[in-house]
């Protein structure tokens, strides 16, 4: 288990951790979410000892991780950090190499994970001849060549198409499957509700939201109703007993309500006119409760 406990670290006058809390089982997948600046990158690098903070402890198993521990450790840093003229099998056997493998195991879990991540045709080139999103790929397999109890990743998304983002999150459900502890930041909160169990929304520097994803959910005091209006419709829904919020997202108008509202009730201010088409009614999405939680 990875344990975060009590994190604190300031920059000057900027507070970065303020008393940073969670942690993660192993074979769980965690989103660790927040808004630019929030201490997620700060949070990571803790991990790694690459943070010197001010209080808290970082734990795994219960005892602080030590060179030898955070060697069965894989961090894939939103800066990347891979040589332009190196080929890509021979710097991710580099990078194994440096985890305590063998040349010969390290050559090996290069070329597998290289393979899965849909590069086999390129091994022997350099990485400057890569897209980005292939360089993200590379970066991938350099965190996880040495087959890492603990995988942290930031913002592992950034840049991928479809193909890719497909591609590298059927890895991440493997590595969990198999008993890895995953961590992940990102801002693509369709992609975190979609892979992850739990998540941990952080703002300023403390914990804001943290739990099970459909759990957050359930409890959340708002539910979403999605429907097609016109234009009279829509100004009469806004004023309807129980709407706190309304918007319109370029398809559907979306009305925030608060749980246990009449929904009866509420359509009947839109039965004059139209009939109303496409209704859904729904528990908040990931990104609707990270909008409430850091606002």
């Amino acid at each position: 288990m990875l344990e975060i406990d009590g994190l604190k670290k300031r920059y000057g006058d900027v507070v970065a951790l303020d008393g940073c809390t969670f942690d993660v089982d192993p074979g769980r997948m965690l989103g660790f979410l927040g808004p630019n600046g929030a201490g997620k990158t700060t949070t990571m690098r803790s991990v790694f000892g690459l943070v010197s903070l001010d209080s808290g402890e970082v734990r795994w198993d219960g005892r602080p991780p030590d060179a030898d521990t955070r060697r069965r450790f894989g961090y894939m840093p939103e800066q990347r950090g891979l040589y332009q003229k190196m080929r890509i099998r021979d710097q991710i056997t580099y990078f194994g190499r440096l985890h305590g493998m063998s040349k010969p195991e390290a050559r090996e879990a290069a070329d597998r994970w290289l393979t899965d991540l849909g590069l086999a045709e390129r091994l022997d080139e350099p990485l400057e001849n890569l897209s980005h999103g292939n360089q993200q790929r590379v970066q991938l397999a350099a965190a996880l060549v040495h087959h890492p109890d603990l995988l942290i990743l930031d913002e592992p998304f950034s840049g991928l198409d479809p193909i890719g983002a497909d591609t590298m999150a059927e890895v991440l459900r493997r590595r969990a499957s198999e008993g890895a502890t995953v961590v992940f930041s990102s801002h693509q909160l369709d992609v975190v509700e979609d892979l992850c169990e739990d998540v941990v929304i952080i703002n300023q520097g403390k914990i804001v939201l943290a739990g099970n994803v459909e759990e957050l959910k359930r409890r959340s005091p708002y539910r979403v109703l999605e429907l097609d209006l016109t234009d009279e419709q829509f100004l009469q829904a806004t004023a309807a007993p129980g709407v706190v919020a309304s918007r319109f997202d370029g398809r559907h108008h979306i009305l925030t309500v608060e749980r246990g509202t009449d929904l009866r009730l509420l359509l009947s201010h839109l039965e004059q006119g139209d009939e109303v088409d496409h209704l859904v009614f729904t528990t908040p999405s990931l990104t609707d409760l990270f909008r409430e939680a850091v606002s």
